[in-house]
């Protein structure tokens, strides 16, 4: 028996790619380049019909991949990773060159007015 896929489509994968520059979110290196998912695709995520659209994607080295798992505050405050019950377009993505996103099913990434600090 086939073993059901439970990852992004091709096509949401270079939508994402090209969304994120080709390079990882955090440290902006283009080796060793995997697909992370905001929201994990455990504890049955992956039934949720939005955990495989761009918006729960970002483009990470394998680096830091391993990073996101290993430092989760810093993640989720960065929305590199996000909480459930929150939903992944709810939550702005900080990139490597510190500007924050706001991210959309069809992988478009757009700045918000910057709240003040």
């Amino acid at each position: 028996m086939a073993r059901r896929r439970t990852g992004p489509t091709e096509v949401v994968k270079a939508l994402v790619h090209d969304r994120d520059g080709g390079a990882c979110v955090r440290c902006g290196t283009r080796q060793d380049l995997t697909i992370h998912h905001r929201v994990n695709r455990g504890m049955g995520g992956a039934r949720e019909p939005w955990i495989n659209q761009a918006h729960n994607l970002l483009t990470a080295c394998t680096t830091c991949n391993g990073w996101f798992e290993d430092n989760p505050r810093e993640s989720y405050e960065a929305g590199w990773k996000v909480r459930r019950p929150q939903l992944p377009g709810e939550v702005l993505v900080r990139y490597a060159d510190g500007s924050e996103y706001e991210l959309t099913p069809d992988g478009v990434r757009s700045t918000t007015v910057a709240a003040a600090r």
